[in-house]
Parts: structure tokens; C-alpha cells; sequence
């Protein structure tokens, strides 16, 4: 880049080297009714945009200087003619050259300006990027930590239960697993890399998702109803990005639950089925609070959230994760009380699941 810049350079200053002296012989030859000198101004110009503010100055004053020298050497036409001709061109070459100064001054600072943006943008990016790091790895740091005391109850049993304790273990490897594998996607996502999409069951990712969060289910006395449809296609997406947006969901809907008390009813239910245009469309739906139809608006929008705790990111980070998977999610109303989330992804059809 720098190379071809000082080309350029180069190339550049030879030209208006040539065209200065074109300029200067035709200014002299001629009659002093012909202003030859103006066309300094355009020189001027061009200068502006390979030079630095230094550099034109010095090109001014030397076509300055030529056009003065010029009308001392010719010879032809009327004096007084010359002279008002020399003033003319002595001015529009002095404001051509404040002008094309001033733009310089001006795209300078807009260079500066748009690198502080840049720079701005960055640190943004960074902080966007280790929220949401921060927010989708919670779910499986929690239940490492939940694993861990189930664990240590086991071990401390008389006898301890080795099974029991080393299928505890089993879940704190696959958990930590899981947060390296979210950590690696987000940044992935935020680099805007493409997803890394294979094949795979989605009912069997929805059945791995719920296993991640049965302890919070069993706590909170919510009952999980699968309606998934037999002998669905494999889907062609990121199965740990996939994943994500199904965890988020689902902790979505138990912490709906959990704060909407007066219903004795708890259940969340998750649907896959083919819809009419032979996608897949899934669906999680909820008996908990419900949401507003101003959040029904923002739901999606980074760092809005209704919940005290909240900070906006799960659902903005699970659009663009569909949308990064050639997919769509959105929300609505359950009329009967609580939320539906849904989203849709196209099929391929060519595999059928086992």
C-alpha cells in the first residue's frame, strides 16, 4: 500500500513538473491577453490530493513566482492588459490555494474523526462481545456448580455412591465442555465468521438441552412436555449455536415461571413439526407471566429487557444467530396465558433423521 502510494507520488510530481512548464512556456510565447496562468489553479488541485499541506503551499508560491517571471519575458499584447491578466491569475492561484489548503484541513479531520469511530466501534464490539460471552456462558457455569454439590453429596454418602458420583462428573465435563464451545461461537459471531454447520437431529438436540437444565425444572416443580415429531429431516446449521438459542429459550420460560406465582399451572412445552413450506419450525412455549406488547415490540433488540436482572443480550444474540443460520425466530402471545417463541429453519431434506 505505502509503495504504491509513494508511486503515485512519484508519477504525480513528474506530471505536474511537465504540466508547470507547459504552462510557464505557454504563458511566455503568448500575447498578453491570454491568461495562460490560471491553469496553474488546477495543478493546485490536483496537488491536493496527493500531498501533504507543506507541499502545496511550496507549489503555490512557485506557480506564483512562474506567473510573475512570465510577464516580465513576454513581449506581445498591451502592458496594461498583461498586468490586469497577471493580477487575475496572481489571485485565483492564492485563493485556489487556501481552498484546496481548507479542503485538506477538512478531510484530514474526517480521517481522524472516522478512526476514532473505528477505534470507538472496536471497544464496543469487545464490550458486546464479552457480555454476551458473559450471559450465555452462565447457564452452563451454573449447572457445573450444581453438578459439583451433587457430587460432593455423593461422595460424602456412607458408602459414597461412586455411580451416581461419577455420572456428576460426567455432567461438569460436558458442561465445561459446552462454555468452551459457546466462548468459541460468540467470538466467532462477533467476528462475523460463518457458522459451522452440519447435520443433525434437532429432536435430539432439544432432549440434550432439556437434560442441561432438568435440576432448575425439578426445583421449580415445572413440568416439560416434548411434542416432537417423528422422522423429521436433519437440519443444516451450527448444532452448538443451535443449542444456544434452545437454552436461552428455555431459561427464558423457567424464569417466567418462577415469577409468575399465582399460576399453579407450570409447563413448558416444546413442538418440532415440518410447517407448509417444508421447513422446520420449532416452538417453546410457557404458562409464566407473558410479556407486554411494547416488549413484544423491543424483545429482540440488544440490551432491552423488562427483567430487574436482565441485560438484553440472550434474545439479540439468539436473532443473529438464526439469521447467521439462514433462519428466523420471533414471539407471540399464549392465548392461554404466558409466551410462544418459535423459529424456523429451512430442512434438508435429502437425510431423514434415525
Amino acid at each position: 500500500m505505502t509503495g504504491s502510494l509513494n508511486f503515485r507520488r512519484i508519477l504525480g510530481g513528474l506530471t505536474i513538473a511537465v504540466v508547470m512548464a507547459a504552462i510557464f512556456i505557454a504563458d511566455t510565447v503568448t500575447d498578453y491577453a491570454i491568461a495562460f496562468a490560471v491553469f496553474y489553479c488546477a495543478v493546485l488541485l490536483a496537488a491536493t490530493n496527493l500531498y501533504s499541506v507543506r507541499t502545496v503551499s511550496w507549489l503555490s508560491a512557485a506557480c506564483i513566482t512562474l506567473t510573475i517571471v512570465s510577464f516580465y519575458l513576454t513581449n506581445d499584447g498591451e502592458y496594461e492588459i498583461g498586468l490586469l491578466n497577471t493580477a487575475i491569475s496572481l489571485v485565483a492561484i492564492g485563493i485556489t490555494s487556501l481552498l484546496g489548503i481548507k479542503i485538506m484541513a477538512a478531510r484530514t479531520a474526517a480521517e481522524v474523526s472516522q478512526a476514532r469511530l473505528q477505534q470507538l466501534s472496536r471497544i464496543t464490539s469487545l464490550g458486546e462481545m464479552a457480555a454476551s460471552i458473559a450471559h450465555e456462558v452462565n447457564q452452563p457455569l451454573g449447572a457445573i456448580i450444581a453438578s459439583s454439590n451433587a457430587c460432593q453429596r455423593w461422595l460424602n454418602f456412607e458408602p459414597p455412591n461412586m455411580e451416581k458420583a461419577r455420572l456428576a462428573i460426567e455432567r461438569i465435563i460436558a458442561d465445561a465442555n459446552r462454555a468452551s464451545d459457546v466462548i468459541t461461537r460468540i467470538r466467532a459471531l462477533t467476528r462475523g465468521e460463518a457458522p459451522q454447520a452440519s447435520l443433525f437431529d434437532m429432536n435430539q438436540a432439544i432432549v440434550e438441552v432439556v437434560q442441561f437444565s432438568r435440576n432448575e425444572l425439578d426445583r421449580h416443580n415445572i413440568s416439560l412436555k416434548l411434542s416432537l415429531a417423528e422422522n423429521l429431516p436433519k437440519v443444516l446449521a451450527d448444532r452448538i449455536q443451535l443449542q444456544q438459542v434452545l437454552g436461552n429459550l428455555l431459561n427464558n420460560a423457567i424464569e417466567s415461571i418462577r415469577q409468575n406465582s399465582r399460576n399453579p399451572h407450570r409447563e413448558i412445552e416444546f413442538t418440532t413439526q415440518v410447517d407448509e413450506q417444508g421447513a422446520l419450525l420449532v416452538g417453546i412455549t410457557d404458562s409464566g407471566k407473558g410479556f407486554s406488547n411494547d416488549a413484544l415490540e423491543h424483545m429482540f433488540d440488544a440490551f432491552w429487557t423488562e427483567k430487574e436482572t436482565g441485560v438484553g443480550l440472550g434474545l439479540a444474540i439468539s436473532r443473529t444467530i438464526m439469521e447467521a443460520n439462514q433462519g428466523r425466530i420471533w414471539a407471540s402471545h399464549r392465548p392461554e396465558g404466558g409466551a410462544r417463541f418459535q423459529f424456523i429453519l429451512p430442512l434438508n431434506h435429502s437425510v431423514a433423521s434415525s
